[in-house]
């Protein structure tokens, strides 16, 4: 789930403590730079695989790290194609929430987009500006260290997008200053996780320090600040594989690891940024978000709304 601008609460009756949102990104720069670079189009969010697949995991770590790279391109450009975004690129688009730039680098790539990426981690500022230099639009994307609820740009953009980020924020600020920066008929496009069964919604915020909301929260938010609901499009079982990958790929690296440590250090093989306790906790975990996605405790959705002319 990508970096995001800083949250305010809405009223869940659920704490949520803002401050370990910008310190929770920066401990994990490395981490995710580790497991799904090297870049430059580097994502932290969950990919789009076939549908009913079911992939052989009894294979090396370097095909299974391709594969949930692949599935998290397949989810941008499907939304994008989806949105109708391949057909008409957005001149300029707000990337809310951007990581370490894999969705921005992909609009500036792929579409020609000149992209502002608001991300909560000062750090990633220069992370992304290299990876937009190596991947050669450092003249379209330009990333910001800002919170993203006092961000206040009005009509400069024609799109927005927000990959797994909007759960870290106030969704009805987020629309409200949302609705300002684009243009009259822009699109603002969502990847989000949605709560179903809110058993599991204390769960799933523990650990990824975020507070997860409903559709219907949404589209409230979205209507009050003057957004319509264009496109609602639920790929949770599409998405579902990628936890079994990304369980595959914490297995395959926690054994290098144990392997280096039994013989005392392999200086062939590159160190983990992941610690052994770290890796045992995380693949624990994706068996849970594994069962909770597959029985649609949780919903993946792409929505794309339209900021109304008038």
């Amino acid at each position: 789930m990508d970096s995001s601008a800083l949250i305010h609460p809405t009223g869940t009756g659920r704490e949520f403590d803002e401050s370990q949102v910008p310190l929770y990104y920066s401990r994990k720069t490395a981490d995710i730079i580790h497991k799904y670079g090297p870049g430059p189009r580097v994502h932290f969010h969950v990919g789009l695989f076939e549908p009913a697949a079911r992939l052989n995991t009894t294979v090396s770590q370097t095909v299974i790290k391709r594969r949930i790279a692949a599935s998290q391109e397949a989810i941008i450009d499907h939304a994008a194609r989806t949105w109708g975004a391949a057909d008409m690129p957005p001149g300029r688009l707000l990337d809310v929430g951007c990581g370490v730039g894999g969705g921005s680098l992909y609009w500036a790539q792929e579409h020609g987009a000149h992209v502002t990426g608001l991300t909560v981690a000062p750090e990633h500022v220069s992370v992304i500006e290299e990876f937009a230099q190596q991947g050669g639009v450092s003249h379209l994307v330009t990333p910001r260290h800002a919170d993203v609820h006092e961000f206040d740009e009005r009509r400069a953009y024609d799109a927005a997008y927000a990959n797994e980020s909007s759960g870290y924020m106030d969704r009805e600020r987020l629309f409200e200053v949302v609705g300002r920066a684009l243009r009259p008929g822009g699109w603002f496009g969502i990847q989000e996780h949605f709560v179903c069964r809110p058993e599991w919604t204390e769960f799933i915020d523990g650990y990824y320090k975020t507070r997860l909301g409903t559709l219907t929260e949404y589209i409230t938010a979205a209507r009050a600040a003057g957004f319509e609901l264009e496109q609602d499009e639920d790929v949770t079982d599409r998405v579902t594989e990628f936890w079994v990958q990304s369980m595959a790929w914490n297995t395959a690296e926690l054994d290098r690891v144990e392997r280096a440590a039994a013989a005392g250090g392999d200086p062939a093989q590159p160190p983990s940024a992941w610690s052994r306790d770290r890796l045992r906790e995380s693949t624990i975990a994706h068996g849970k978000l594994f069962r909770i996605w597959r029985d649609h405790a949780m919903e993946t959705r792409l929505l794309l709304f339209r900021l109304k002319r008038s």
